[in-house]
């Protein structure tokens, strides 16, 4: 091990992927981590079986004299059993993303497998980077550097930014890097099904009846495509649908009629589990309906949009889309049950069919 000298820390060179770490010779716990494009100094000890490292800053702005007089202190500190009060090191964002997605009403199951999906194939050379290393302009090239899809470079930024505030509550850390982002202006596709009759013919040339029904669920029920694909049995009563877990984080029943169960009838018995099953994929249902000239998103938008025009007032038809209300009231005393609901969603269903043409 070399004597991390202000030679030392200045000659090194920068690594061209991942981090090094310079450990010095004569102060025990004095660790250099030299990266791309940063080097960076800390004091790291193990403390009953865990390893504790503590952020002293980054070289030259912390001289290498000054980085070993600090590590003297640290661990000076450490042995008089005062280490506990030291503030630890910022985690790597590896391990802020898990502590975040490990938050018990934080949305759904999918929900986190995406955030995971989507950090691991855009910031993978930032996982194990400590996450107070991550700074503005890195933040803002990556943003820029997938700006191809704009809508996908501010979700992936947004979700750092989520990461990093929930880390703010535990570590000593500034305020989120993407606040120098210029974000790109996204505009809602709001595309619907203006013609239902178009509709029932495109849906009835799909070639898989397993889709066919999936697109009639999704328009007669609004429900999300993922709601859709991971729907189970067990969960489709006489006169409700249960979602465990929705995209808000909680359970959603949503009252159903007897149109529900004329849709869903060719597919009983397919499978003891899903009601959308797929035997060529690793879960057994479906992962992606086949694509045609409505997203599933437009069908919620069109069973909205039908169920306005219909006459349903627009706090029910939130509640029928487990829409989070905006008032207080509506969050904390407005529970209306599903009898109160079904009403409307007949009402909706018959205006469907009608302009189907059934």
């Amino acid at each position: 091990m070399p004597k991390l000298t202000e030679t030392f820390a200045r000659k090194v060179p920068q690594t061209k992927s991942g981090t090094d770490k310079h450990w010095d010779s004569e102060v025990k716990g004095l660790v250099l981590f030299v990266g791309k494009r940063s080097k960076t100094w800390y004091f790291q000890k193990d403390v009953g079986g865990q390893t504790k490292r503590v952020l002293i800053g980054r070289f030259p702005v912390i001289s290498a004299q000054a980085a070993r007089q600090t590590a003297l202190g640290f661990a000076l500190e450490w042995g008089r059993g005062a280490g506990k009060k030291i503030q630890i090191g910022a985690p790597t964002l590896e391990a802020a993303m898990e502590a975040y997605l490990v938050r018990p009403k934080l949305r759904s199951q999918s929900y986190k497998d995406g955030v995971r999906a989507s950090l691991d194939l855009h910031l993978k050379d930032w996982l194990r980077l400590p996450i107070d290393e991550i700074t503005k302009s890195m933040v803002v090239r990556r943003h820029q550097e997938l700006g191809a899809h704009p809508v996908g470079a501010n979700r992936v930024l947004r979700m750092f930014r989520s990461i990093w505030n929930h880390a703010r509550r535990t570590y000593d850390l500034p305020e989120s890097p993407t606040m120098a982002i210029e974000w790109y202006e996204e505009k809602p596709n709001g595309t619907i099904i203006e013609d239902l009759r178009e509709w029932r013919d495109e849906v009835d040339g799909l070639y898989n009846p397993i889709h066919k029904v999936f697109y009639e669920m999704a328009l007669f029920t609004g429900f999300r495509k993922t709601e859709l694909m991971t729907l189970e049995w067990k969960n489709v009563h006489e006169d409700y649908i249960h979602l465990p877990m929705t995209k808000n984080g909680r359970s959603f029943d949503l009252p159903i009629v007897q149109c529900h169960h004329e849709i869903l009838a060719p597919l009983r018995g397919l499978s003891r589990k899903w009601v959308f099953p797929s035997p060529k994929a690793p879960s057994g249902h479906l992962t992606g309906p086949q694509r045609f000239k409505w997203s599933p998103h437009a069908h919620r938008r069109t069973f909205a949009t039908v169920a306005m025009e219909a006459g349903v007032l627009e706090e029910i038809v939130g509640r029928l889309l487990n829409h989070t209300p905006l008032s207080i009231t509506g969050q904390r005393y407005m529970k209306p049950s599903l009898d109160a609901l079904r009403p409307a969603m007949g009402t909706v269903c018959n205006q469907l069919q009608k302009r189907i043409g059934r």
